[in-house]
C-alpha cells in the first residue's frame, strides 16, 4: 500500500462518525529550517460509513498512528462584544483587520459605468497605503508601589536610572521619531519625560486610552490577580479603543515611513501585541515586559503586521533590570 493511500484511509471517516488519526514520523527525516508547520485547513465533512468497518490499514514503514487526545473543555471564557471574530475557523490571516484594506473603502456601487474597472483601479490606487508604520512600545520605568493615589506613584531612583537607558537606546537607533504618545498616568508621564531628552525636537502628546488597566479576563486565568467583572467591562473597552485609535496601516496620504513611540503599561502593551498579531487577546498575561523595555511593532502598507522584538532590555545592565 502506498504512503498516500495509507494517509487517506487513516483520515477517513469510520463507523457513523469520523476518526482522525495523526501521523508521526519516527524515521530520520530530513533536516528544516525554524518555523513551525503549518496548520492544515479543514476539510471537508465525510458521510458516515453504512457498511461494516475494515480493520485500520497498516502503517508504513517509519510512520505511526495515534489516536487524537481526547477533547477538552473549552476554558476560554466568552470574549467581550467588541472584540470582533474573522469570519470562518481561526487561523486565517483578516486583511482587513484595521479596517483600511481599499476595498472596504470603496463604494462599488457608485463606479461609473462607462470607465468600468480603469476607474475602480484608481479608486483602490488612491485608498492604498504607501508607507509603513513603526511602533515602539515602551513600558513605563519601576516606580513607587507604596503610592496610595497615582500621583504618588513616581519614579524610584533605578527607574529614573531605566528611562534615561531607554531614551539613550532609542536616540542610539537613528531614527526620526515623529511623536512620543503616552499614558496620562503619573508612572508613564515621567518615563516620557526623561526619554524626551534624548529625543528633541519630538512632540509629546498625552492621553487617558493607554491608562494602565484590566483589558480582558485571561485564559488561563490566574490566582493572584482576579479584577472585578466590572473592571474588564470598563477598562477592556477603552484598552480596545486605544488599539483601533493608534495601531493601523499607515493613511493613504502618508509618503514616508514613520516612527511613533507609545510610552504605557503592560497590560496594555500585551493586549496590542496580540490584537495587533490576530493571537487570541485572552492569551495577554502569558507574556512578561521589563520595566522599560521595548516592544516594536511593524505595520506594512498591505496590512501584514510583524513582531521586530517583544519587551527588548538587552541594553541594560543586569542588575538594572526589574518587573515590578
Amino acid at each position: 500500500m502506498s504512503f498516500r493511500r495509507a494517509l487517506a484511509l487513516a483520515a477517513c471517516g469510520l463507523a457513523g462518525g469520523s476518526v482522525l488519526f495523526s501521523a508521526v514520523a519516527v524515521a530520520k527525516q530530513p533536516a528544516r529550517g525554524g518555523g513551525g508547520d503549518a496548520e492544515p485547513r479543514p476539510g471537508s465533512a465525510v458521510p458516515a460509513a453504512t457498511t461494516a468497518v475494515p480493520a485500520a490499514p497498516a502503517a508504513p514503514p517509519g510512520l505511526l498512528l495515534l489516536p487524537p487526545p481526547p477533547p477538552a473543555a473549552a476554558s476560554c471564557p466568552p470574549a467581550p462584544g467588541w472584540i470582533e471574530r474573522p469570519a470562518g475557523t481561526g487561523g486565517f490571516w483578516d486583511s482587513n483587520w484595521d479596517r483600511r484594506e481599499p476595498l472596504a473603502l470603496i463604494n462599488l456601487k457608485k463606479k461609473n459605468e462607462e470607465t468600468g474597472e480603469e476607474e475602480l483601479a484608481s479608486r483602490l490606487d488612491h485608498c492604498k497605503a504607501k508607507a509603513t508604520r513603526h511602533i515602539f512600545l515602551i513600558r513605563h520605568s519601576q516606580y513607587n508601589l507604596d503610592g496610595r493615589a497615582d500621583k504618588d506613584r513616581t519614579l524610584t531612583p533605578l527607574g529614573r536610572e531605566q528611562a534615561e537607558l531607554t531614551g539613550h537606546r532609542l536616540a542610539s537607533l537613528g531614527l526620526k521619531f515623529d511623536q512620543i504618545i503616552h499614558s496620562s498616568m503619573t508612572r508613564a508621564t515621567e518615563t516620557t519625560e526623561i526619554i524626551s531628552k534624548y529625543l528633541p525636537g519630538v512632540k509629546k502628546i498625552s492621553t487617558d486610552l493607554l491608562r494602565e488597566g484590566a483589558p480582558i479576563e485571561p485564559d488561563p486565568p490566574v490566582s493572584h490577580w482576579k479584577p472585578e467583572a466590572v473592571q474588564y467591562y470598563e477598562d477592556g473597552a477603552r484598552i480596545e479603543a486605544a488599539f483601533r485609535n493608534f495601531i493601523h496601516r499607515a493613511d493613504a496620504k502618508q509618503e514616508e515611513d514613520s516612527y511613533e513611540i507609545f510610552v504605557c503599561h503592560a497590560n496594555v502593551i500585551r493586549y496590542i501585541v496580540c490584537r495587533a498579531l490576530q493571537f487570541p487577546p485572552e492569551g495577554w498575561l502569558r507574556m512578561s515586559l521589563n520595566n522599560g523595555s521595548i516592544t516594536h511593532l511593524v505595520i506594512r502598507p498591505n496590512g501584514r503586521v510583524a513582531l521586530r522584538t517583544l519587551g527588548d532590555t538587552g541594553f541594560m545592565p543586569p542588575d538594572k533590570i526589574t518587573r515590578t
